[in-house]
């Protein structure tokens, strides 16, 4: 890069998704500035609270915000949904209205729970939102709420996210089958799993664009998420034939059940499979087999454990 670093800062940098993304901007040039409610000092961002959103990106001056902080309790959303709503709905709002107020560009992370799964095609970023749960609702409330304040933002909506970091839907099932648990997994809901690494490589990617591109960016909602789909069933599948063929679990059987046997507080859509044309041709980008990044964020995970 020609020039001082560009200043990206990153809201949600404590969680899954911002770890993976921080050292990934560094080794790319770009200088990252991590924001978290669970931060300290001036890395500390509560974005329910408008003043502070304001206040400290006035401060801190970045050339980009990129907002991965999200409430993502899917089932605890439906017994809180104002809780849900401060944070997926009012904080992209309150970061919204900083970045207009001093003109700087946004990324904002969403989710494929806008959708009801009722097509039977992989969606696209124009097709109409139809949320299932308190959970999709306020993310869809989030985009709305960025789109009515700043021209100048991309909403990724990405699906089924995972990664080394956090809790997630992997680490969960090595746990049970670890633990000697029963697996039963619902086999009747269709996505796409991504690996946090892969999307914050895309993210990169976008961030060098935004660079590049200037006022030229094509602004608005894109989708990126792993390359095929699979079932939460095949998905939990993979994981334990994955980790049974580096050595780190015994035999494990995964029994497929339907979502009505295990049906928890929120409903989810049985078909979330994300279209993701848009992204490649406007940035270059081709998600990777999905299988692929599940081999390389284990690979990852046993590394650490070792």
């Amino acid at each position: 890069m020609n020039g001082p670093a560009m200043r990206v800062a990153v809201i949600g940098s404590l969680g899954m998704l911002g770890q993976d993304l921080i050292p990934r901007l560094e080794k790319a040039g770009f200088e990252a500035i991590g924001l978290d409610l669970l931060g300290s000092g001036s890395s500390r961002l509560d974005i329910t609270q408008p003043e502070a959103v304001l206040s400290l990106l006035k401060t801190l001056s970045p050339e980009l915000v990129i907002n991965c902080a999200a409430y993502t309790a899917v089932d605890q959303a439906e017994s809180e949904p104002e809780k849900a709503m401060a944070v997926n709905r009012d904080g992209p709002a309150h970061v919204a209205d900083a970045c207009a107020a001093l003109a700087i560009p946004l990324v904002h992370l969403s989710t494929d729970y806008v959708f009801d799964g009722r097509l039977n095609r992989p969606y696209r970023e124009d097709d109409p939102a139809h949320p299932l749960n308190a959970y999709g609702w306020s993310k869809w409330q989030g985009e709305e709420a960025i789109r009515s304040r700043l021209p100048a933002h991309l909403i990724i909506r990405t699906s089924w996210l995972y990664g080394v970091h956090g809790h997630n839907f992997v680490k969960t099932i090595l746990r049970k089958a670890r633990a000697g648990e029963d697996l039963r997994v619902v086999a009747d809901q269709f996505g796409s799993p991504t690996w946090t690494g892969d999307l914050a490589d895309a993210l990169v990617a976008m961030t060098k664009g935004i660079q590049t591109e200037g006022p030229a960016v094509k602004w608005g909602t894109y989708h990126f998420c792993g390359g095929g789909y699979t079932t939460w069933h095949g998905f939990a599948q993979a994981i334990v034939d994955e980790a049974h063929r580096r050595g780190r679990l015994g035999a494990v059987r995964v029994s497929p059940v339907s979502s009505a046997e295990f049906q928890g507080p929120a409903r989810r859509p049985p078909w979330s499979v994300l279209d993701c044309r848009k992204a490649a041709a406007a940035f270059n980008l081709t998600p990777r087999p999905w299988r692929q990044g599940l081999r390389d964020m284990l690979a990852e995970l046993f590394h650490i454990e070792a």
